[in-house]
């Protein structure tokens, strides 16, 4: 093994954080659909690579590329918490391809009420993978939980799905095209809460600027998961409301209506157009690692730290997940 490049940090950001076309860059880096396909023996390969990195060690003749599309391969398979990886599914870099197809479906198969129900439990059961995956791992959550967790957001998204399909049968076509969005949205305000209930009965870990840990806070874990929130819906908001008015105005010719078949997989691949960049953006409207003033934390975890620090930690920072 070789020494690390001389200044090389491996975990250092490549781009600036605290600007939004900083984080844009690096989720760009890491959501990017092509590291979905990657073996995983390269991944564990990289993985190695990077805790070498880390070590001080890295294999003979690196280059400082080779060293970076390591770390982005890492970033895009291991949960940056517990450092296990990510089952395919649940990651990002598999949001586009996976996305594209459901919310493709889901705007197509709007009609009829069996098919709403199927597309959106559907929806549903994928949602829960990915929330769960990246989820604050240092928060465990019970198989009784999770189970809840996913009935309740798949009874919301059906709820809502099928009671607006059934209100827009006289309303323009459109408006029932938007049902599917809706649906989404409210399971998300749904899932995403109730799958990291953990975080917020026991708070999440909260830590100084060096990393150093401060304690648990139940409101770090709500504005975290509030923004998470916020982020899943803006990802899915664009296609599912831009789309259904294309497809609207597209159907009326007839060339279109002439090949009616196509007309799920061009929305499919519509869909991952919008995807290609709303994944990344999406992830990068609010920091990974999320910071809350002291002032703004419980009582009794602000006076613990007042009394340990004094007024040397303005600030705690703590991991938000995806």
């Amino acid at each position: 093994m070789a020494a690390v490049p001389l200044g090389f940090d491996i975990d250092a950001p490549r781009w600036d954080q605290s600007t939004f076309a900083g984080r844009l860059r690096h989720f760009l880096n890491i959501t990017d659909p092509r590291t979905a396909l990657v073996p995983e023996r390269e991944l564990d390969r990289a993985r190695e690579v990077v805790a070498g990195c880390r070590a001080g060690l890295v294999p003979p003749g690196s280059s400082r590329e080779q060293l970076l599309y390591a770390k982005k391969l890492y970033d895009s398979a291991f949960h940056p918490d517990s450092g296990e990886k990510m089952n395919l599914i649940g990651r990002m870099s598999f949001q586009v391809p996976g996305g594209m197809a459901l919310t493709g479906c889901m705007l197509q198969f709007y009609r009829t009420v069996p098919a709403v129900v199927f597309w959106q439990w559907v929806n549903q059961s994928f949602n829960a993978i990915v929330n769960y995956t990246n989820r604050n791992a240092a928060s465990p959550i019970s198989l009784a939980q999770i189970g809840v967790a996913y009935v309740t957001a798949t009874g919301t998204a059906l709820a809502t799905a099928v009671g607006l399909n059934l209100y827009t049968k006289r309303a323009p076509p459109l408006l029932a095209r938007w049902v599917p969005f809706a649906a989404v949205a409210a399971a998300n305000c749904v899932n995403i809460p109730m799958m990291r209930q953990q975080e917020i009965i026991n708070g999440v870990t909260v830590t100084d600027e060096d990393n150093n840990e401060l304690g648990r806070s139940r409101r770090a874990a709500v504005k975290g998961i509030a923004q998470v929130v916020v982020s899943r819906i803006t990802m899915a908001a664009p296609g599912m409301i831009i789309l259904p008015v294309i497809m609207e105005r597209l159907e009326k010719f007839p060339f279109m209506q002439r090949i009616r078949v196509l007309h799920a997989p061009l929305q499919v691949l519509l869909c991952g157009g919008f995807l290609l960049f709303m994944v990344p953006a999406a992830c990068a409207l609010f920091p990974q690692r999320c910071s809350l003033a002291l002032a703004s934390l419980e009582p009794e975890l602000r006076d613990s730290i007042v009394a340990k620090h004094g007024d040397k930690v303005p600030h705690v920072y703590f991991n938000k997940g995806l």
